[in-house]
């Protein structure tokens, strides 16, 4: 028997200047279900979200909901939130310096006395309920992220919501903590809430999933259950073409960086004020990578290989001559290049232009005193927006309305002009979407046949097996292991990071 649904958009049509960015989209939640809402990056997710939760105002179409017999017409969150409409966002917007009770109320406390008691009461009951491991009275800054999110999600459920929108919320979550959210993404489907789950992680949409809808280019692909429609299909569906199959990206440069052995970057002993001391090396086209747990000291190592981090030991050889590298700018006149993890924090600048986005490390080198004239500027910020087919009105867009595969897109651009010997990626495909992901794996390749030496840093171990000739394994930041060849394979990485025999 088909269960009863609780929410039901037709035709939702949204522009901007010059973009269409929803034409005609349907979308139907039934209750107690996890709907997946699957696309590339600039699809239409966002946009259908942010006109289901009053963020943008609809062009056309109508949005019912279950209980009202009309069609609404939502204005704002607020009102979102009044229709049993609540959001959970990627990156946690709650208050991590106060109690875990005051954030799951703050704001819908009436009055000017509260029962502070009364409160935490009632929280720790809901809290209890949904099986979340916190106490009312606990600090949200002492749990962690998957916690943090699982708070929200019980801010968002006190409030009678019948409509669940978690936008991204395992991208920075390891295991554990994706299984810990999934049982509650579970509990709530039990208790009757509709769940619409934005993720680019495609075995997790088919772990929790019962039905999934699929955006491209602002238009409706379709709807299907999720047991019946194999991945290799939906990705099909998202890019709106036949993939040569994820799996054998590699089959044309299986050996990256075999063929040359000529090392150009090594390291003895280096360590940092967050990296314990090791030793690392990589050939010119060559395409490794350091792998392990979240904490394994992955990003560290990288960030120490940079000078991102205070240097604390070691030496260092460019092209087999001793260079000192204790900061960025060291490491950008030796050829070296970095795409740092945290793309928002460390990455973007948000109010600046896609072209001074571009720019910026070139201008670095270059000096802030000898700048770029507007039409050196210009036209080295259109070849790459060709080049790497960067989705921007122009390149005086500010980079913060880019999706976030574009924004990916723009730092590797800022890096490719300085035409780096050496290029560090660390999650560049963390939260973009598989198309694009695809495009930065094929590209990572290519540069690497090239002569560009590339160490690459993925949480997806598929990915690494996909790219890299040489997996650098790493636990409780040290370097436990090495696999090239025949021993890279999923078991083979895991075992050495469990610490297996080797």
């Amino acid at each position: 028997m088909e269960k009863e649904t609780v929410l039901t958009m037709r035709g939702i049509c949204k522009s901007f200047p010059n973009v269409k960015a929803l034409s005609h989209v349907d979308f139907t939640l039934r209750k107690g279900e996890i709907h997946a809402l699957m696309g590339e990056n600039g699809a239409g997710k966002s946009t259908l979200i942010k006109v289901l939760t009053g963020v943008y105002a609809k062009d056309e179409g109508e949005i019912r909901i279950d209980g009202i017999s009309d069609a609404i017409t939502i204005r704002s969150p607020q009102e979102a939130q009044n229709y049993g409409i609540s959001t959970v966002y990627q990156e946690i917007t709650l208050y991590p310096n106060l109690t875990v009770a005051e954030n799951m109320f703050i704001g819908r406390e009436k009055g000017v006395r509260v029962k502070w008691k009364e409160r935490d009461r009632r929280a720790d009951a809901l809290l209890e309920s949904l099986g979340i491991p916190a106490r009312a009275r606990q600090q949200l800054g002492s749990c962690s992220l998957a916690v943090q999110q699982m708070v929200a999600i019980a801010r968002a459920v006190d409030t009678d919501c019948k409509v669940l929108i978690l936008d991204e919320p395992t991208s920075s979550l390891d295991d554990k903590e994706v299984g810990m959210l999934f049982s509650l993404m579970r509990d709530l489907k039990k208790r009757g809430v509709g769940i619409i789950f934005v993720t680019h992680f495609l075995e997790q949409v088919y772990e929790v999933s019962d039905r999934i809808t699929v955006l491209r280019n602002g238009e409706l692909v379709g709807e299907y259950e999720a047991d019946s429609l194999p991945q290799v299909e939906l990705v099909a569906k998202m890019m709106g073409k036949e993939l040569e199959g994820l799996s054998v990206i590699k089959k044309d440069s299986a050996a990256a960086g075999g063929s040359q052995k000529e090392v150009f970057y090594e390291a003895r002993g280096l360590s940092s004020v967050e990296a314990k001391p090791f030793d690392f090396h990589i050939a010119k086209g060559e395409v490794n990578g350091f792998t392990g747990l979240l904490g394994s000291g992955r990003s560290e190592s990288v960030r120490a290989i940079f000078g991102a981090d205070y240097v604390t030991g070691g030496t260092v050889s460019v092209d087999g001559k001793p260079v000192k590298i204790s900061r960025p700018v060291q490491a950008m006149k030796q050829g070296i290049g970095y795409l740092p993890e945290n793309r928002r924090r460390d990455g973007i600048i948000a109010d600046l232009s896609v072209r001074d986005n571009i720019i910026l490390a070139l201008q670095v080198m270059k000096g802030f005193f000898h700048p770029f004239s507007r039409a050196q500027a210009e036209a080295f910020a259109d070849e790459y927006i060709r080049a790497l087919d960067i989705k921007t009105a122009s390149s005086d867009t500010p980079i913060k309305s880019l999706s976030g595969g574009n924004q990916q897109k723009v730092i590797l651009a800022r890096w490719l002009l300085t035409h780096p010997k050496y290029l560090i990626l660390d999650e560049p495909t963390r939260g973009i979407d598989v198309g694009t992901k695809t495009e930065i794996q094929k590209l990572v390749l290519k540069l690497a046949e090239e002569g560009m030496c590339i160490t690459f840093i993925s949480s997806e171990i598929e990915e690494m097996l996909r790219t890299c000739s040489r997996l650098i394994v790493m636990r409780d930041r040290k370097i436990v292991g090495e696999l090239t060849g025949e021993e890279l394979t999923q078991d083979r990485v895991m075992l050495t990071i469990a610490g297996g025999d080797q």
